[in-house]
């Protein structure tokens, strides 16, 4: 899969909402009431990113999910990082 443009970047970001980027990847933080709360919301992405065969980075906090998207092996983004990252905002 080809890596996207800065400005291709920048207008998926536009659609998505808390995503921002961090070098190669796009990342989100997602605040839930507790730590169960955080490992459910976890185990509910494992299916979208499965079906893919893409899988986040993810940073687990007591009750915080940091998210973190890019495509391993091309190295940068591309447009499963964006279409996987909008599978996981609809989670939320």
């Amino acid at each position: 899969m080809a890596l996207l443009t800065d400005d291709e970047i920048e207008t998926r970001l536009g659609k998505l909402d808390g995503w921002s980027r961090r070098g190669h990847e796009i990342v989100r933080e997602f605040e839930f009431e507790d730590f169960v709360g955080s490992i459910r919301f976890v185990d509910a992405l494992v299916a979208p990113a499965e079906n893919m065969g893409h899988h986040p980075d993810l940073s687990i906090s007591w009750n915080k999910v940091e998210v973190a998207i890019h495509d391993h092996h091309e190295g940068g983004l591309t447009e499963a990082d964006f279409e996987l990252a909008s599978r996981i905002e609809n989670l939320d």
